[in-house]
């Protein structure tokens, strides 16, 4: 296992440019080492890009940002076929998702045909074009924000896109005595443009490793599967966890049970972690709509209801 110092100083790093979200920039964290893609979806102002921002400025690699509009193409995100003046050849001219972190800021902003340019790219790490493929240096991450308040000129990104992402992260408003805080120490620049890398490409690679390495044993994946499979039989829930969103929670248990300087998972790590995985993939039925205000309420019903293993000796 990796040293905890490491983990504690990327996170400790990006805690100087957002104050106040430990909770959320652990998660962000986690889903960096269990090599997934991650959705911030909150209302404007609670520093949503400024997170993901600042992890991208803690790791010394390559980052590319996106303004997601309309007029987005997919050629400008994943590239083009275009004839060399000089040569009359054909090269490829490399989009904005040719780096180690990509942003789509305001993702649902962008129109279905730009949205789908990135399936491939976030599923297989390539990109196919003209029939080229075109492997993305890793490690790779997409972190992308929405506004889920704000309707007028969008695109609902559909449940595969949604699939795809590891977790979707909600910020929420800071407590008084961090956003007093906030007011303190933030009045001149911006914090997030003085960040240093604390971590290269390689150690990210290291890591992610280590994460693979972390045990889960029988008793938690049966546990895993138990509250996958509820989601299936939920009344309140019309389409449940895949077994796309199962490997996912294991990822991310993982992952969480790394950051607690672990290499075996517990089931805490998979309950902490649940609603950040499984929520965005869930459809509420008419129902569940009625009875909760969220689908991370109707996991955390789910939760509630499967027993939590216990190991005998």
């Amino acid at each position: 296992m990796q040293e905890q110092g490491e983990v504690i100083d990327l996170v400790e790093n990006i805690e100087k440019a957002i104050i106040g979200k430990r909770q959320a920039i652990l998660r962000v964290v986690a889903a960096l080492l269990a090599g997934g893609h991650v959705l911030v979806e909150d209302v404007p102002g609670v520093g949503k890009t400024q997170m993901v921002s600042a992890l991208s400025r803690s790791v010394s690699g390559e980052f590319h940002r996106v303004q997601m509009t309309p007029d987005i193409m997919p050629a400008d995100i994943v590239g083009y076929s275009m004839i060399h003046p000089e040569s009359k050849k054909i090269i490829y001219q490399k989009g904005a998702v040719y780096c180690n972190f990509f942003l789509a800021d305001e993702i649902n902003r962008a129109s279905p045909k730009a949205q789908s340019s990135l399936l491939e790219v976030m599923e297989e790490r390539q990109i196919s074009i003209e029939g080229r493929t075109i492997t993305l240096p890793p490690p790779f991450m997409v972190l992308a924000t929405q506004n889920p308040v704000e309707t007028y000129g969008t695109y609902h990104l559909p449940e595969a896109q949604m699939d795809r992402f590891l977790m979707r992260i909600v910020m929420g408003y800071p407590s008084k005595e961090k956003e007093m805080q906030i007011l303190n120490e933030i009045e001149g620049d911006n914090p997030l443009y003085s960040l240093q890398p604390v971590l290269s490409l390689a150690d990210v690679e290291r890591m992610q490793k280590d994460v693979q390495n972390v045990t889960a044993n029988q008793l938690i994946k049966e546990y895993i599967w138990e509250i996958v499979n509820a989601t299936r039989h939920d009344e309140n829930i019309r389409l449940g966890i895949s077994p796309r969103g199962a490997l996912a929670l294991q990822r991310a248990a993982k992952a969480m049970a790394y950051l607690s300087m672990r290499n075996y998972v517990i089931p805490d790590d998979v309950r902490d972690i649940a609603a950040a995985v499984l929520a965005h993939r869930l459809i509420l039925s008419p129902k569940g709509k009625s009875s909760f205000s969220s689908q991370e309420q109707a996991v955390n019903n789910v939760l509630e209801r499967v027993g939590v293993p216990v190991a005998t000796a």
